[in-house]
């Protein structure tokens, strides 16, 4: 430098001042994001395990995965669901690894942890891609900056998995559940339980009753679906644009779990029977009475409930009358010859298919349900005319949603009218020595499994 030049301005510090350059730098958030289907599935898994969220509701109102197209959204779609799969054995991971917790607030680091591992555990991605994308996430984001070389660690610690702590399928289920089910059912039981978790529930469809067999023979090779009841088809994902599909547009069929199929059933709904459909909303079991040429009435508390059934019913050219309102309405006007009372209830018997139920739901909520189940058996019993009967279903796991709903319903003055065997799908051990049934989602392994639902039936003196 020659003496006539001045060197170049460097600002000073001023006093209290952190450098603008150093260990304590933090970038701006950047313009883009080097992966962003990862980046919206651990988002999703934030709205889900911090917020409480079922995996729906966070993919409807998270914007960085609506704006996700084809691959990419499907890719983030699988990372949440094998995130949520796994949940039980990637937190034992991670904390063996962790010295201490994460702050309560890295929740977006929280995130792309669990959903790195779990694509490891799913086995979906490669491991270079799984770790380096989960670092660059985090080096490009403003809260995890700093984190990123913990991210790095922490990830190919788990992956080598040379220190790993055992895992086991029961780490499936949380612990609050798990020991509910155990003192239930067993440790067998909860074993088949978690076994439900590890692989994709496929979807069944109700076809309508009073088709042809060559009718129905032609819906099975439209969506190359397989029987597994007399009107219940099994596929084992949704055929891609399946709603442009002949039998739909037509309205022979609809989305509905054979095991949820069954209460209709038991209803034994004949031609010119007025029957009630208590809580009825989404609309299938109102679909399936209304097919078997029954007078339907269709109850649910909420009108926009209920616009589901008007829509579902529209579609398949069915008839059924809408109420919606306080359910004490129902005994001023009519006594019905039947009503299904498909309760409003925990839903744990859904765990194949919302797998986070178990996780955003707590067992200490259950008393609020029953008390709500209870009353609405009363209410049924009372809109029943002599010689009626009830059917009540619950898609719940647990034991206090069917034995105090029992009880309710005895209370009223309702007898048992016991279920056979036969109606249930001939599945061993679902017949309770009351007649009621419990069926477990691990039935029926053999295809796929089943929802998980407690039935009884009842008549009135």
């Amino acid at each position: 430098m020659k003496n006539n030049q001045k060197p170049p301005f460097r600002p000073k510090a001023q006093a209290g001042n952190k450098s603008p350059v150093g260990r304590n730098y933090r970038p701006e958030k950047p313009q883009f994001c080097p992966d962003p289907a990862r980046d919206a599935a651990a988002k999703l898994i934030i709205k889900i395990f911090d917020e409480g969220k079922t995996l729906d509701d966070a993919m409807n109102s998270e914007r960085s995965f609506a704006d996700l197209k084809g691959r990419d959204r499907a890719f983030a779609a699988a990372i949440a669901k094998d995130t949520i799969r796994y949940f039980g054995q990637i937190e034992i991971l991670i904390n063996h690894y962790l010295q201490k917790p994460l702050h309560q607030a890295a929740n977006y680091m929280r995130a792309l942890l669990r959903t790195a591992v779990a694509q490891h555990l799913g086995s979906i991605a490669p491991t270079h891609a799984i770790i380096d994308r989960a670092v660059s996430l985090a080096k490009t984001n403003k809260s995890t900056y700093s984190m990123a070389g913990l991210a790095n660690a922490i990830l190919r610690k788990i992956i080598t998995g040379t220190d790993n702590p055992e895992l086991s399928d029961i780490d499936l289920i949380p612990l609050a559940w798990r020991n509910r089910y155990i003192g239930a059912y067993g440790h067998e039981a909860v074993a088949k339980l978690a076994m439900c978790l590890k692989t994709q529930a496929p979807v069944d469809f109700t076809i309508k009753a009073g088709i042809s067999d060559e009718d129905k023979q032609k819906i099975l090779d439209e969506f190359g679906g397989e029987l597994i009841a007399p009107h219940s088809m099994r596929v084992k994902s949704l055929p891609e644009q399946f709603t442009e599909l002949s039998a739909w547009q037509d309205g022979l069929l609809w989305v509905q779990d054979v095991a949820a199929s069954i209460p209709a059933k038991l209803i034994n709904a004949k031609v010119g029977e007025n029957v009630l459909d208590m809580c009825a909303a989404p609309g299938g079991k109102t679909m399936q009475l209304a097919a078997d040429g029954a007078n339907i009435t269709a109850y649910d508390l909420s009108d926009d409930r209920l616009k589901l059934v008007a829509q579902n019913l529209a579609r398949t050219n069915l008839k059924a009358k809408l109420k919606s309102g306080d359910a004490k309405i129902l005994v001023e006007d009519a006594k019905f010859d039947a009503i299904l009372l498909d309760a409003p209830c925990s839903a744990t018997g859904t765990l194949r298919r919302n797998m986070e139920t178990l996780w955003i739901k707590n067992p200490f909520d259950l008393p609020k349900l029953i008390e709500i189940q209870c009353e609405l058996i009363r209410t049924a019993a009372a809109a029943l005319k002599p010689g009626g009967r009830l059917v009540y279903a619950v898609c719940s796991l647990e034991p206090e949603e069917g034995d105090l709903a029992v009880a309710s319903a005895l209370e009223a003055g309702l007898k048992p009218d016991p279920i056979t065997p036969d109606e249930v799908l001939n599945l061993d051990g679902v017949i309770s020595p009351n007649g009621a049934a419990r069926i477990m989602p691990y039935m029926l392994s053999d295809k796929g499994g089943l929802d998980g639902f407690f039935i009884a039936r009842f008549v009135k003196p």
